[in-house]
């Protein structure tokens, strides 16, 4: 049981305005508050904080990511809005850009606009993941 509190997301932007209009716009998100510091959205059990900085390192690895029921529909729906879904060299990924993961797991990458990698995931229904332990239903 979680005795902090309801958790936090963080990540930075360089354009306020370019974040808070594909959060907000393209992703359909909540935006909750703006201020000089922050856009806050909604995301349901978390609260996502987009940091307004100066400057920033890109990561390379995902840094906030969705459970979905049917991964092809919402890829649908966000390619109509202009997303660009990410392909890795390292890893076998479909046409569309998704890998299978060993789960059964599908997840597609694409990015915001100031680089921060995104995921949607469609959990494998035969199998349900407690804690690393995958267990066959």
């Amino acid at each position: 049981m979680n005795t902090l509190g309801k958790p936090i997301a963080f990540i930075a932007t360089v354009n306020a305005s370019k974040a808070r209009h594909f959060y907000e716009k393209v992703l359909e998100l909540k935006c909750l508050s703006d201020d000089p510091f922050a856009t806050v959205f909604d995301l349901g059990a978390i609260t996502l904080r987009i940091q307004k900085v100066e400057s920033m390192q890109q990561t390379s690895h995902t840094v906030l990511g969705w459970e979905v029921i049917n991964i092809h529909e919402k890829m649908n729906k966000l390619s109509k809005k202009g997303i660009v879904y990410e392909k890795f060299p390292q890893i076998s990924q479909d046409v569309k850009g998704i890998w299978s993961a060993p789960s059964g797991a599908q997840i597609e990458w694409f990015k915001d606009p100031d680089g921060n990698t995104l995921s949607l995931t469609q959990l494998n229904k035969e199998k349900v993941t407690t804690r690393g332990t995958v267990v066959v239903k």
